[in-house]
């Protein structure tokens, strides 16, 4: 069984769509990823949330927003988050190795 699995951070542009893009190949999941900025590259939205078995998010602070946000489409998602600060590049080497290290074990 294919298991959803989103990943958000604030803008879309670095971490959430490394995360998605490193996943991607994962066997037996699907990938999306998504913003909380209301200026992201992908917005975050309710039709995500409920199409998510698992969301993982960077920073406490995207947890805040999206229980906050999105409580009634938080059915049933598992949510967790990574606390990767916003210190990294698009699919720079050392975010990969670090999702890889924070996320597998969920998957």
């Amino acid at each position: 069984m294919m298991k959803n699995v989103l990943f958000v951070c604030s803008q879309n542009k670095l971490r959430s769509p490394t995360a998605e893009q490193a996943f991607s190949d994962w066997p037996g999941i699907e990938t999306a990823s998504a913003g909380t900025n209301n200026d992201a590259e992908n917005p975050l939205s309710s039709e995500l949330v409920e199409w998510a078995d698992i969301i993982f998010v960077m920073e406490r602070t995207h947890r805040t927003k999206l229980q906050t946000r999105y409580r009634a489409a938080m059915k049933k998602a598992r949510l967790i988050c990574l606390d990767i600060p916003d210190d990294y590049q698009f699919m720079e080497p050392a975010l990969v190795e670090l999702l890889k290290a924070k996320v597998t074990r969920y998957l």
